[in-house]
């Protein structure tokens, strides 16, 4: 029996199948990437079809033999839905799409994922980029989350959902692009290197204060 997590690969409620969920960034798929997947699971036999709650599409009740081929079917990236580690980026259209988007999402969240999706953390780390006051990626319930106002960026941090729900704090806002990274990357370093096994960000919080993070980013606003 595999490993939870091992080649991708999620076991199911049945104990005998399992599901796979390729990497998808940001949500953003092409008609010929959806035909691979339609195609993928029609050859396997899988259960079902799911789109994930991180945007990504999860392919159902595949026999553990066939795991190996399905993915080399697919020739995606594996998603990192389990795990210590960052998960997929959400983001909602921002002002691409949006007529009431205030900054570009997609763009900043394509920018996270192919600097932090999958980076091993001391625990679960979820990232949502909103590109409006709305917060339709509920990067208020995120780990690290970005929402676009006129003026740039606020980046709010610990929030989550789960058996015990909470709302992230705000910590900085008026943030170009540039010192939103930044930001992020302070953050993240300093919960690398200071959190405790299995310890999410707004646990850590609780723990050491939002003070010491918003000490840590008192240079970055405009």
């Amino acid at each position: 029996m595999l490993r939870l997590g091992e080649k991708g690969a999620i076991p199911q409620r049945d104990n005998e199948t399992f599901a796979i969920a390729p990497h998808i960034p940001c949500g953003l798929i092409t008609p010929e990437l959806l035909r691979r997947i339609a195609d993928t699971a029609e050859k396997y036999s899988a259960k079902a079809i799911k789109i994930t709650g991180a945007a990504r599409i999860a392919i159902i009740g595949l026999k553990e033999e066939d795991i190996d081929a399905a993915w080399d079917t697919l020739s995606l990236d594996k998603g990192a839905a389990v795990g210590l580690c960052v998960r997929s980026i959400r983001t909602c259209p921002g002002n691409t799409y949006c007529k009431l988007g205030q900054q570009d999402a997609l763009k900043m969240g394509l920018t996270l994922d192919e600097i932090y999706h999958g980076m091993q953390l001391p625990g679960k780390f979820k990232m949502a980029v909103s590109g409006c006051h709305l917060s339709c990626s509920e990067s208020w319930v995120r780990d690290i989350g970005l929402i676009g106002n006129k003026d740039g960026w606020a980046l709010v941090i610990g929030g989550n959902v789960g058996a015990e729900p909470r709302i992230a704090q705000e910590c900085a806002n008026g943030l170009d692009e540039s010192s939103a990274l930044t930001a992020i990357d302070k953050v993240v370093g300093y919960y690398q290197q200071n959190a405790k096994k299995g310890e999410r960000l707004g646990k850590m919080i609780d723990r050491v204060g939002i003070d010491v993070f918003k000490q840590e980013l008192s240079n970055l606003g405009r």
